[in-house]
């Protein structure tokens, strides 16, 4: 075999094995998962929440969960996100994202209050929602997070218009599986 086609083997195998491993990648974060919404209770009690408010573009937010998990990186994470992209213009886009203290009737430790207060978070306990439209994802990688905003609101979105519902705000909360809400 001459070197020029071994040469060009080589390269096809190795295209070959790009592409196996790309479509491995995005299977294994969901990009074939189905996406079933429900209603019902929520997954998540009443919550004490560490958190940060920010206002524009949603793509942002990733440096704040950066943060968060630089802080407490045990602790469950969540986003709530109150506009809709589409209806709002990208400067105006409200959100919060924290890190989750304590559920139910548990007091969150001081020691963890006192740390996201030193890095300028603020505290908030939220009451128990008894009913939401929910659906889960699987979050396994970072490209986890894109493939369910192009696949996963869409369809979250007309289960609410089909229901009648209004639900302007939307609640992420990961790890390992990212549960959508809205409420």
């Amino acid at each position: 075999m001459s070197e020029l086609n071994l040469l060009a083997l080589s390269a096809v195998l190795l295209a070959a094995l790009l592409l196996i491993s790309l479509l491995g990648l995005a299977w294994y974060s969901g990009l074939l998962c189905e996406v079933t919404v429900r209603s019902g209770p929520p997954p998540i009690r009443a919550f004490t929440l560490a958190y940060k408010y920010k206002q524009g573009p949603y793509r942002e937010a990733g440096r704040l969960f950066t943060e968060i998990t630089s802080i407490a990186p045990k602790l469950s994470s969540v986003g709530i996100y109150y506009d809709h992209p589409k209806q709002e213009s990208e400067d105006k886009l409200r959100y919060i994202a924290g890190s989750i203290l304590s559920e139910g009737d548990e007091k969150p430790s001081e020691e963890l209050v006192k740390l996201f207060e030193k890095f300028g978070f603020k505290i908030i306990s939220f009451p128990e929602v008894t009913h939401v439209v929910m659906t889960s994802f699987p979050f396994t990688t970072f490209l986890s997070l894109f493939i369910a905003m192009y696949r996963v609101y869409p369809v979250l979105n007309n289960y609410i218009k089909a229901a009648g519902l209004s639900g302007p705000s939307t609640a992420v909360a990961g790890f390992p599986t990212c549960v959508m809400m809205s409420f």
